[in-house]
């Protein structure tokens, strides 16, 4: 589908909240075209960005982000939200392609970390953010459904 290098990284418009929605659900994320039309309208901020990998006008991926300012330092983390591929072009680059435009615009931001969460269910996930360089042992991470 896709060659190395082929893939094109920009910022997420309007126009790709179908292909977004329709890979965010197929990841287990049910989400409509209007909900991401919010969704970008939310993220459109200094701090925030949605980024799609572009392969010749096909949305094959994408990755939502936020720098977050930290209180005990004056510096900030860059929280990955959400980072999804297609299946079909796994394997060939384009989830490292993404990382790394987190790692660039983290340094922007003047960012200390990257914080990216992979749930049980996506061991991939986990195994490509670990080859990045990602630490799996810091998860001191508590959360309550309010």
């Amino acid at each position: 589908m896709t060659e190395p290098g082929s893939v094109q990284l920009r910022p997420a418009t309007a126009r790709d909240a179908e292909r977004i929605a329709a890979l965010f659900t197929d990841e287990g994320y049910p989400a409509g075209p209007s909900d991401i039309l919010a969704r970008l309208e939310r993220f459109s901020s200094p701090f925030s960005r949605v980024v799609v990998a572009d392969a010749s006008g096909d949305v094959v991926g994408f990755m939502a982000f936020h720098a977050l300012p930290r209180f005990e330092h004056d510096d900030r983390i860059v929280r990955i939200l959400a980072l999804v591929v297609d299946p079909g072009v796994r394997e060939r680059g384009v989830g490292h392609q993404l990382m790394e435009e987190a790692e660039r615009a983290a340094r922007e931001v003047g960012a200390a970390f990257i914080e990216v969460t992979a749930g049980h269910h996506r061991p991939e996930a986990r195994h490509l953010y670990e080859a990045l360089g990602y630490d799996g042992t810091v998860t001191s991470y508590l959360r309550k459904r309010v």
